[in-house]
């Protein structure tokens, strides 16, 4: 294949602008709000799927956790729609890009330990140094614990970003490697196909169960602050 390996990381462009807002806005829409007295079955599957998913993540919270519901279940419906739109052929996943990642960890992270501040200074000041540490010890270990505290965004995001884009290149190389084979061995070109489609199967829960991992531990950063 002549397609750079790289080229569907690429930010699409029409006339100079990027498309990556239109593209990040598109999943909105697979989501309508409905004004009927009895729901249809895709808006009802989706209820039943937010009500459970909620009530996993939410249970563990407190009074002031569980007022971040909304915010949880719209990141994860995000992310999740986000990473199964961008198994489409020809489409590009935001979720590939590093930046749009940090974009939401930093600012969800840095809501979640403000707020621990804010309404548990003692608690979340004695993060910093643990019950008996030897007063030799006491500086490293603030330290260690600091640089562990300001790696947590870091970590949600390139999780994330190295979860898909992994993916993405797999089939992409499968998926070249599939063509290449099909005027040499047919029989080793039917294989590599079985393989990639088993590979899409297993990217589509891929995809589903990164936004969950994501929001899940947003929401035990939450829930250790709160």
């Amino acid at each position: 294949m002549n397609e750079n390996l790289f080229a569907s990381f690429i930010t699409p462009m029409i006339l100079g602008l990027p498309l990556a807002t239109l593209i990040i806005m598109f999943p909105s829409l697979l989501f309508p709000t409905s004004n009927r007295l009895v729901n249809n079955r895709l808006i009802s599957l989706q209820q039943w799927a937010l009500q459970l998913v909620s009530k996993q993540m939410m249970t563990m919270h407190n009074t002031k956790g569980q007022t971040w519901t909304l915010m949880l279940m719209s990141l994860i419906l995000f992310i999740g729609s986000t990473n199964l739109l961008g198994l489409l052929p020809h489409s590009f996943t935001p979720t590939t890009q590093l930046s749009m990642n940090l974009g939401m960890a930093i600012p969800l992270w840095a809501g979640a330990v403000i707020t621990g501040f804010r309404n548990k200074t003692k608690t979340s000041l004695a993060h910093f140094l643990p019950q008996g540490t030897p007063t030799p010890l006491i500086p490293m270990l603030v330290i260690i614990e600091t640089i562990s505290l300001f790696i947590q965004p870091v970590a949600l995001a390139v999780r994330l970003t190295a979860n898909i884009t992994a993916g993405h290149l797999l089939i992409h190389l499968i998926g070249g490697a599939t063509l290449a084979l099909m005027n040499i061995s047919t029989a080793t070109a039917f294989i590599t196909f079985i393989i990639l489609i088993l590979l899409t199967i297993l990217e589509f829960a891929v995809a589903m169960i990164q936004a969950y991992v994501f929001t899940l531990l947003v929401s035990l950063y939450l829930h250790d602050n709160t």
